[in-house]
């Protein structure tokens, strides 16, 4: 009788020891369970779950590239006209479908000092008297729209960007001048410029062949110097600047030209002297064979 009663006994331990441990996993997924209900409200409101933001759009940029990277300027050259191809990277079919896009394109020259004379009448005779020297002009200054400036972009914009050849920074080597006379030579240097073809505009240069793709067009005049230019295309979109992107091209001289070029600019002294001695002889031949007996 003993052994039945601790037998009963001990199983009955066994159970009650066991019965906690059996019944914890089913109440730790009960509370897993409870965990992933959504739960109402408080008020009895739906249950609000919030959905995967929207990703942001990215904005809009630019890219350009040149018809050719290098300009070979010979002895027949008579100008030439660039063209430059760019894209609007991420635009808005809206916007681009309503016109609001503008591109500017600017075709800059490696800038250079500038000496800017005045000439006075004295006695019949055209004098150099004063003069203003003017640092870092750049040699040409082409630039290329989609339309008026004034429609694009106000003058603020301009200013800020320093967007066009009246925009540009042209600072005098002496700043302690008359500030009213160093804007009359520079005017004078703006409009030398112009005259000679170094400094244009062309309205309507830039034209887009599809949504996002465009072609700009600049003239490159007879006298155009050698050296590195810089292209650079501006992004307007409702009249706000967006993005700039630029490329780089190379104007160099060919042939007897570029030798002789290279020659006064490596050796200055020495081509002095033999344009000097050519000059003596052409004319001493000259006199020569016109000579009349």
């Amino acid at each position: 009788m003993a052994r039945h009663f601790s037998g009963a006994l001990l199983l009955t331990l066994a159970a009650l020891a066991a019965g906690p441990l059996a019944v914890a996993p089913a109440a730790l997924a009960q509370e897993d369970l409870e965990g992933l209900v959504e739960r109402p409200a408080r008020g009895g409101g739906a249950s609000e779950v919030e959905g995967p933001q929207q990703p942001t759009p990215n904005p809009e940029s630019i890219q350009i590239g040149l018809s050719t990277n290098r300009v070979t300027i010979t002895a027949d050259f008579d100008g030439a006209d660039l063209t430059i191809f760019g894209s609007v990277d991420n635009s808005d079919p809206l916007v681009a479908r309503q016109g609001r896009y503008d591109i500017i394109v600017v075709l800059e020259g490696p800038p250079q000092d500038v000496v800017v004379r005045r000439k006075e009448r004295v006695l019949g005779v055209w004098v150099n008297m004063e003069s203003q020297t003017f640092t870092n002009v750049p040699v040409t200054y082409s630039v290329a729209t989609t339309r008026q400036p004034q429609d694009i972009t106000g003058p603020d914009s301009y200013k800020r960007l320093s967007l066009g050849a009246d925009n540009l920074h042209i600072e005098p080597l002496d700043r302690g001048g008359d500030p009213a006379e160093t804007d009359q030579f520079r005017q004078a240097l703006r409009e030398r410029k112009a005259a000679a073809g170094l400094f244009n505009m062309r309205v309507g240069g830039v034209e887009f062949l599809s949504q996002s793709l465009f072609r700009a067009s600049l003239p490159l005049s007879p006298s155009v110097p050698v050296g590195t230019y810089k292209a650079r295309a501006f992004l307007f979109k409702n009249g706000v600047f967006i993005k700039e992107s630029s490329a780089q091209l190379s104007i160099v001289k060919s042939g007897f030209e570029q030798t002789i070029y290279r020659f006064s600019t490596n050796h200055g002294p020495s081509y002095g002297i033999l344009a000097t001695l050519l000059a003596v002889v052409t004319g001493w031949l000259g006199r020569i064979v016109f000579r009349k007996d």
